[in-house]
């Protein structure tokens, strides 16, 4: 059996939660590979909104088995939190969920370099969410850092304590001070937690599923625009984002991998830092911000707008071999009279290309296609039949240029406002 992936397509924030959810009832094991709790999976469905930071999206559905995967850099202090507020809405999460022994630990130092490396950078900051990722990467790479499974062995506390004073040497190179306040109080609580959880070497575990026939959904974070090779770099994540991603965070041979689903927007947003061809400061991107309330759910900063970017969504799709499109928030577009699509860049040498440059950082002028806006309010639509001509030119119009079908498509931020449609599958 397969295993079938999720991935972000654009700068993250595409509605991978959702998708995830609605996808969930299908398969037997849903598993995060990637990121940490700078990921803010959103997810509705009774009127309520849940945001996932590190726990897998299929946690709702109570015959699911969700894994934390190897590729994942666990925060405890947060894990635990969401936990419990999951405990709190009537969610037993722990009954389901295994968490890989090779999973790397942030500890609170992790963000304290994170902010005094990201102050050091001034105008040129990354933009980072400042929750301790890069730091924990880099001491995995490292070859020091601190894995879930550490937290069994007897010298656990000797372990953290000579993580912790190179952490200390490394914000003294910067000028300041370790001040964890009471945060080491509270990660060793968090630690006591995590230690009563299905702790597993999970690799075993899907590739034993795998044998047995069950159905496995990959769940990617953050988004293929961020990729620390691929993305626009330097302002990109520390993980391989992409379906790359899946086989080393979950210990997945490439030969095993099944369907691709490709999450985008139907326009274009990014947070942070960064370039962004399409990026519209004016009242237009003030308004696709507040219709589709553009906010991060993991910092809350406001997120930035502009039209939707086929060369970077076919870069993305390349690069992944996405075998389905879904396309979100479709809804948030129904006020424009037009709709722009960017074909191309028209780069500062004059040549007009389809394809990402180096940089991204260079002069680039999007070259546009108009298209006529529906005005039709889309989240009172339940069936696909019902959708209105000029949407349905809008998709047509994506899936001649992306060539990849389009699956799904969200219409509004519940999780009964998701259409599905019938297709033929790439390849």
């Amino acid at each position: 059996m397969a295993v079938d992936i999720l991935i972000g397509l654009q700068w993250g924030d595409e509605g991978k939660g959702k998708i995830v959810d609605v996808l969930a009832p299908t398969y037997d094991i849903v598993a995060r590979f990637q990121g940490g709790p700078n990921a803010g999976h959103t997810l509705e469905f009774e009127g309520t909104k849940h945001v996932l930071h590190q726990i897998p999206s299929g946690i709702f559905h109570p015959n699911i088995k969700n894994i934390i995967g190897n590729g994942v850099v666990l925060d405890p202090i947060v894990f635990r939190n969401e936990m419990l507020k999951l405990q709190e809405r009537g969610v037993d999460a722990a009954r389901n969920l295994f968490i890989s022994k090779k999973a790397q630990l942030i500890i609170p130092s992790h963000r304290n370099i994170d902010r005094v490396s990201e102050e050091a950078l001034g105008k040129a900051k990354i933009g980072s969410t400042l929750k301790g990722i890069g730091p924990t990467y880099q001491d995995k790479i490292g070859r020091v850092g601190l894995r879930v499974g550490d937290i069994v062995a007897p010298d656990f506390k000797d372990r953290y304590n000579r993580l912790l004073d190179r952490h200390r040497k490394m914000v003294e190179f910067y000028g300041q001070q370790l001040d964890l306040g009471n945060e080491e109080a509270v990660f060793f609580e968090a630690i006591e937690y995590l230690r009563t959880l299905k702790l597993v070497d999970s690799e075993y575990m899907i590739n034993e599923a795998m044998k047995n026939g069950e159905r496995i959904l990959a769940e990617g974070a953050q988004g293929a625009l961020l990729d620390v090779d691929f993305g626009t770099y330097p302002f990109v994540t520390s993980s391989t984002t992409l379906v790359a991603g899946a086989c080393t965070g979950l210990g997945v041979a490439p030969r095993h991998i099944g369907e691709v689903y490709g999450i985008f927007k139907a326009y274009c947003t990014r947070v942070g830092s960064g370039p962004f061809p399409t990026e519209l400061h004016d009242q237009v991107g003030e308004n696709i911000r507040q219709a589709g309330k553009e906010f991060g759910s993991t910092t809350g900063r406001p997120r930035r707008c502009g039209w939707v970017d086929l060369p970077a969504l076919k870069y993305s799709i390349m690069l992944n071999g996405v075998t389905q499109l879904n396309m979100m928030k479709a809804d948030v577009l129904t006020e424009f009279d037009t709709i722009q699509v960017c074909t191309h860049y028209k780069l500062a040498s004059g040549e007009v290309t389809d394809q990402l440059p180096h940089s991204l950082e260079e002069p680039i002028e999007p070259v546009y296609v108009d298209l006529p806006g529906w005005k039709v309010d889309l989240n009172l639509i339940e069936s696909v039949e019902d959708l209105p001509e000029a949407f349905m030119k809008y998709i047509t119009f994506l899936e001649e240029q992306l060539q990849v079908p389009i699956s799904i498509v969200s219409v509004g931020p519940d999780r009964k406002s998701t259409l599905r449609r019938e297709i033929e599958k790439v390849g």
